[in-house]
């Protein structure tokens, strides 16, 4: 168990490496993650159930143990804080996604793939990435968990008003069925088990290994993807990885400033600079992937696909560089951040 802990903590400080190790990888050999996009069944509406799916409800699974009857309080505690953020969330990251399709006049296919992932919760490494830069872990578990818990209503609602224009009607029911299949579903059965053995000594312990469990998923959720779509990542222009960049740099950058626009402090602008940026891209790729509406357009999960490989990458770096001005400035907690910015500020 020792040995497991160590290698999740591992995994957790080298997550983009990781990711990036398995996306080369099978770039070399697509066999190798072929397995991830394998098909196991198809609901009512038609919406494909495989591998991936399952794999995107084990993450938010792990997401559902972290979660306990405090951090509900906290959620309880801080109203204009994830107010703010959910604010943040479903506003600058669709509104965005459409501004950059229209800027760079995006085809169909690609505009809605880029849309999809605007509309879809934070990701769940965002909150690793919180933690590794002296973020505000409590305020992303809390936005991660509210933008999840309104994802089944927001993400069909907001792809089918901002979609409305593209070559395929867009109907927000197998959306909906599928964002429950793989996200809530998942995340309140381990709400459910963490409420129940919270506090036991093995369960902790095995609970202490879930962060690395949530990588090595995402890293064979980029596998399946770059396994399907890798060969059309080169041939399908600069302007998808331009579209990609652009839209996740704004988001970045506009979450921390509407942190500072709130008067929210460092830790914090970190969290929500983070959390707006980083996009659940594989629950974007998966719903591209399996939603029976999206297979007259399949050039639209080539955008997401890109979307989950840069934003795993982009949020290590990210996190990796407000980690080194701390360290240069000697600073090794957000609570020690908190200080210092109330220090500079009395000066």
């Amino acid at each position: 168990m020792e040995a497991l802990q160590h290698a999740s903590t591992f995994l957790s400080k080298h997550s983009s490496l990781f990711v990036i190790a398995i996306a080369l990888a099978t770039l070399a050999f697509p066999a190798l993650m072929h397995w991830v996009n394998i098909r196991l069944f198809t609901d009512p509406l038609g919406n494909g159930f495989s591998w991936q799916s399952l794999i995107i409800g084990a993450i938010m699974f792990t997401m559902g143990l972290t979660l306990s009857k405090k951090d509900f309080q906290v959620l309880a505690q801080r109203p204009f804080d994830i107010c703010i953020g959910a604010i943040a969330q479903y506003g600058i990251m669709p509104f965005s996604a459409f501004l950059v399709c229209k800027l760079l006049n995006l085809p169909d296919a690609l505009a809605l793939g880029l849309i999809l992932v605007g509309c879809c919760p934070g990701g769940v490494s965002s909150n690793i990435m919180s933690y590794l830069c002296h973020g505000d872990v409590a305020f992303s578990v809390g936005m991660t968990t509210v933008s999840t818990l309104l994802a089944p209503f927001m993400t069909p609602l907001l792809v089918s008003f901002l979609a409305s224009g593209a070559s395929i009607e867009i109907s927000p029911l197998p959306m909906f069925l599928s964002i429950i299949e793989t996200v809530i579903l998942p995340v309140a059965l381990g709400f459910a088990i963490n409420y129940r053995f919270d506090g036991n000594p093995t369960y902790e312990q095995i609970r202490s290994c879930m962060p690395g469990v949530a990588v090595v998923g995402l890293a064979c959720v980029v596998g399946g993807v770059t396994s399907s779509q890798g060969s059309t990542f080169f041939t399908s222009g600069l302007v998808v990885f331009a579209a990609v960049l652009i839209h996740n740099g704004v988001g970045y950058l506009l979450g921390y400033l509407a942190g500072i626009a709130t008067h929210m402090n460092v830790p914090k602008r970190r969290t929500l600079s983070i959390e707006v940026g980083m996009q659940n891209a594989g629950l974007a790729t998966n719903l591209a992937t399996s939603t029976a509406q999206f297979a007259a357009l399949p050039q639209a999960a080539v955008i997401c696909a890109v979307s989950c490989v840069w934003h795993s990458i982009s949020g290590t770096l990210l996190a990796g560089w407000f980690a080194h001005r701390d360290e240069k400035r000697g600073i090794a907690s957000a609570s020690e951040l908190v200080g210092r910015e109330a220090a500079e500020q009395a000066a």
